[in-house]
């Protein structure tokens, strides 16, 4: 028995006794009522409703319009009760990815059909990732609400088999996936797992193709790959402008773009998050609080 193989299985055994040790104790039933988002803790098995969360208005997403209205167009279908697709954006740090997801949410559930299933909001942390088969049962016997699930920032690394249990989850099984629930997720990576993981399987296996597939076949199980790039210095400048008449700051627009351009060279990066950090640093200047805020 190769090393490979052999921590393979202690790696199956080890996410097999930590399904037997949370899958022993019953999940308390979800009271979805409570609030319009909530974050799922796995150690309990728990949602726990967000009373505020942490968003932006859509309108102040930028640089991204393409790949923004086909994420709405998808999510009012799904909202609407029409089939959709699980969603994967992916790309460059910073570039409202999250926001996004947020922000639509909130946008739908404010211009809501009353008579339609309400629209919820759960996340689900990347450490929680092999318990989300679970929770999808779980959700899918609350037909009176439909549920976007995300997971932010979610990759695999070498050994890590959770991606497995997304698989499983994304696929549905011989049930198929819950009418209700959509999922939704962010990373850095197409493919979620790092180039080299696919190119050591590649060199390494008997069959490297087989190999490669079993890896790539988990970015297949989304409908939609939705890409974020850099985005260009007007569209930079774009959001700063945006933020800044969107807070009432007080700030001329040479004053913005030559401040905000020196913010970026500091930081060595153009992207929302950047723009966003500049305005964080220009309202405490001019003594002022920010009345919304930023995912």
């Amino acid at each position: 028995m190769t090393k490979a193989v052999l921590s393979e299985l202690i790696e199956e055994v080890r996410l097999l006794r930590l399904a037997v040790e949370r899958g022993g104790r019953q999940w308390p039933k979800p009271d979805l009522a409570a609030a319009q988002c909530f974050l799922f803790e796995g150690e309990t098995g728990t949602l726990k409703p967000v009373p505020q969360p942490n968003r932006i208005d859509l309108s102040l997403i930028k640089g991204v319009d393409r790949v923004r209205d086909i994420f709405v167009e998808n999510t009012q279908r799904f909202a609407d009760g029409l089939p959709a697709n699980n969603v994967l954006l992916w790309g460059a740090r910073g570039m409202g990815k999250s926001s996004l997801i947020k922000a639509t949410h909130a946008t739908l559930t404010a211009s809501a059909d009353p008579a339609r299933p309400p629209l919820k909001l759960v996340e689900i942390h990347r450490e929680d990732i092999a318990l989300l088969p679970r929770l999808m049962a779980v959700l899918r016997l609350e037909t009176a609400y439909r549920v976007l699930l995300f997971c932010d920032d979610l990759s695999f690394d070498h050994d890590d088999t959770d991606y497995k249990s997304l698989k499983a989850a994304l696929d549905g099984g011989i049930e198929g996936r819950p009418e209700n629930v959509l999922f939704y997720a962010t990373s850095n990576r197409r493919h979620l797992l790092p180039r080299d993981m696919m190119e050591n399987e590649r060199s390494t296996a008997i069959n490297p193709s087989e190999a490669v597939e079993e890896k790539v076949s988990l970015s297949d199980r989304f409908g939609l790959w939705l890409g974020f790039h850099k985005c260009s210095q007007d569209d930079y400048l774009a959001m700063v402008t945006s933020y800044a008449s969107h807070y009432g700051l007080d700030a001329d627009a040479d004053t913005l773009r030559r401040e905000s351009l020196e913010w970026a060279t500091t930081r060595g990066d153009r992207s929302g998050r950047v723009a966003w950090q500049y305005i964080q640093d220009l309202a405490g200047r001019s003594g002022k609080a920010l009345t919304a805020r930023r995912a």
